[in-house]
């Protein structure tokens, strides 16, 4: 299985190299009809750079993974087209920082860009539908005895029946009880396993019954090995993993990991923390003027210090004190008649006239620099909530707390997909909070990378849920 994923991932490469190789050469041929060269030593310099770019861009961003961790071509088409952003940003750099005297940067850009696109996505979409399709009717099957017949059982065989790709062929059950949905591959009871094992072409041995069946377990774990068959056996969690699962071995003892996040890793937390702190000294020399001119506006329009200061929730559940540029009249009051907690809404009269600007543009958030500068935030993660707000989430909505397991962030996931602003309606949060943890379990450089020229492009041209 190991050789045939290898080949997979090799064969996918090398028509990912073509594709590009092609889609440089026909915007060099483009470029040329407008007097330029075809092709120079400088021109295959940076041929040779994209591919190494999209090896690397592409590997980071698991576009290269097998298909059984990415079944549904949902999750390839994100990853290509984050890469052909970042291919296009390294570009567009380049050119207008490295290599000014380029002829026709912007045409060579967009237009390699958009050959990429085409070319790509309708070459990988091919060949994953090929691969998949040559596996299903190639491929020799793993022949599999699962062991039990009730829920987990069930589940394991109606996920290798939906996914022939897998290369399991179940060959039958057994178990002490028979099960109506089997559709007559019952083969016997679990004393009959050893007969069953020699009467049958099996590889291997799913045992799928519950944790309080151990002696059961022993025995057939005894009798499969005698048999030089290989035992695989379900874990009786199963219905609690998720898509980053994973399992270590700590001396002898297994250890299920229930959710797997790219920032368990000591050496991603000291990669993000080297970037946010470079970021945000970038920031605060580069735009002091502007933190100036913004102090001096909010001082001129209403009475009141300039920083707001709101006290929110952090990693592993602890209070920060959050920093922004004060957006709102002193006097108005953070909760309504009853008590309830006030969120910002439009038009919200609370809102100074400099405030709405800030607000709109995100500019009122350039204060909780100092905050990723103290450490309890990062550049980009889920957004703090105010107490009201994190209090009634964490008993109402689902996963929630989740959020809490890395720092916050002055820019998200959820923000840069129009999930911000008031959320007074039934599964705004927790769509709000779903791509959290999307953000947590699927971390990269690159990532945050995109979040941040997301963010910008937001300010740019504004945000119908910024107020």
């Amino acid at each position: 299985m190991k050789q045939h994923i290898h080949a997979s991932q090799f064969l996918r490469q090398t028509v990912d190299y073509i594709v590009l190789t092609a889609a440089f050469l026909l915007t060099r041929q483009y470029i040329a009809s407008k007097g330029d060269v075809f092709l120079s030593n400088f021109n295959i310099f940076l041929l040779v750079l994209s591919l190494v770019t999209w090896t690397v861009t592409g590997t980071s961003l698991h576009l290269y993974d097998d298909y059984q961790k990415t079944s549904s071509f949902s999750f390839e088409f994100v990853a290509i087209l984050k890469n052909i952003l970042l291919h296009i940003c390294v570009f567009s750099f380049l050119f207008f920082y490295c290599f000014k005297l380029y002829p026709y940067p912007r045409t060579f850009t967009l237009l390699y860009g958009s050959y990429l696109f085409i070319g790509i996505i309708t070459t990988k979409y091919i060949v994953k539908k090929l691969l998949l399709r040559w596996r299903t009717h190639h491929t020799n099957p793993t022949n599999v005895l699962i062991v039990g017949t009730g829920q987990t059982g069930m589940s394991f065989y109606d996920t290798i029946t939906a996914n022939n790709h897998f290369g399991y062929n179940c060959v039958g059950f057994v178990d002490d009880h028979s099960n109506a949905q089997i559709n007559g591959r019952y083969l016997g009871k679990l004393s009959e396993l050893t007969h069953i094992l020699e009467s049958n072409e099996i590889d291997d041995v799913i045992v799928a019954l519950p944790e309080t069946a151990k002696e059961q377990t022993a025995g057939i774990i005894m009798a499969s090995e005698r048999a030089a068959k290989r035992v695989k056996i379900i874990a009786d969690v199963h219905q609690y993993c998720t898509p980053t699962t994973s399992m270590n071995l700590l001396g002898s003892i297994p250890l299920v990991n229930i959710r797997s996040f790219a920032l368990d890793d000591p050496g991603l937390q000291r990669m993000k923390r080297a970037f946010d702190i470079c970021l945000t000294l970038f920031i605060l020399i580069a735009f002091s003027w502007l933190f100036v001119l913004i102090a001096i506006l909010i001082k001129m329009t209403s009475k009141g210090p300039v920083l707001f200061k709101q006290e929110r929730w952090g990693y592993k559940n602890k209070k920060i004190t959050c920093y922004k540029f004060r957006s709102m009249k002193v006097e108005a009051s953070d909760v309504d008649e009853n008590g309830k907690f006030l969120q910002a809404t439009r038009d919200d009269r609370r809102v100074t006239s400099i405030g709405r600007f800030l607000r709109k543009t995100n500019l009122d958030e350039l204060p909780q620099c100092i905050n990723v500068l103290m450490g309890n935030m990062s550049f980009v993660g889920p957004r703090p909530h105010a107490t009201p707000l994190h209090i009634e989430a964490r008993e109402t909505v689902e996963h929630y707390m989740l959020r809490q397991m890395v720092k916050p962030g002055i820019t998200g996931w959820a923000q840069v997909n129009g999930c911000r602003g008031e959320t007074r309606f039934s599964g705004q949060m927790q769509k709000r909070v779903d791509m959290d943890i999307w953000y947590i379990e699927n971390y990269s450089f690159w990532l945050d990378c995109q979040i941040i020229f997301q963010t910008l492009m937001n300010m740019i041209k504004g945000d119908k849920n910024a107020y």
